[in-house]
C-alpha cells in the first residue's frame, strides 16, 4: 500500500550576510564590512510545494556611527517549489512582506511605522537532508522593497531598497 502524502512542518533557524544594493557591501567575495544576518524560517511543504514564513534581522545594515542606528529587518512569506531527489531538494523561493529600517529591538521602534516598506524576495537553493529530520539548506535571495506608485494614487513607501543575501541554515522536520 502506498505512502500517504502528509504535510512537512519545519523550522529553520539562519546565519547568512548581506551584499549588493543599500547593504555597503558591493560583492560577495573581497568586502570586509559584510553585515552578520540572523533569522528563523518556519514552515511547511507537502508533495514539493510549500509556504514558509522568514524572519530576519541584520545589524549595523548601513554601517556604524554614534548614535545611529541602521538595522533591517525582513518579514516574508514566502512560496516553495522543492522538488524530492532522494536526501536533495533543489528549490526555488519567492514572496512578499515587510522590510523595516533601522529598528532597535524597543516596543516603540517596532511599533513605528515610519521606516515600513512593502518589499518582495526572489531565490533559490539546495537542502540535503542527513536523515528523516534533519537537514542543511543554503540559499541566495534578492530582496527589493516597492516603490509609491504615485500614477495610480498608491502610497508603498519612498524609499527604494534592495540588497542580496547569502545564508546556511540547519532544517528541522516535525
Amino acid at each position: 500500500m502506498p505512502d500517504s502524502a502528509r504535510a512537512e512542518g519545519f523550522i529553520s533557524p539562519l546565519l547568512g550576510y548581506d551584499w549588493g544594493g543599500a547593504s555597503g557591501c558591493p560583492n560577495i567575495t573581497g568586502c570586509e564590512d559584510k553585515k552578520l544576518n540572523l533569522g528563523v524560517g518556519v514552515g511547511s511543504m507537502e508533495d514539493g510545494i510549500g509556504g514558509e514564513l522568514e524572519i530576519s534581522y541584520a545589524k549595523d545594515f548601513f554601517g556604524r556611527a554614534p548614535g545611529y542606528k541602521s538595522s533591517v529587518l525582513t518579514v516574508m512569506g514566502n512560496v516553495l517549489l522543492a522538488p524530492k531527489y532522494g536526501p536533495a531538494r533543489p528549490f526555488a523561493t519567492g514572496g512578499l512582506g515587510l522590510i523595516k529600517t533601522n529598528i532597535d529591538f524597543t516596543p516603540t521602534s517596532l511599533l513605528d511605522s515610519h521606516n515600513n516598506h512593502f518589499g518582495w524576495d526572489l531565490g533559490g537553493g539546495l537542502m540535503i537532508f542527513v536523515g528523516e529530520h534533519v537537514g542543511v539548506r543554503g540559499d541566495l535571495r534578492h530582496f527589493k522593497s516597492f516603490k509609491d506608485l504615485r500614477d495610480v494614487g498608491i502610497t508603498l513607501g519612498d524609499t527604494k531598497l534592495d540588497f542580496n543575501r547569502a545564508s546556511g541554515a540547519l532544517i528541522l522536520k516535525f
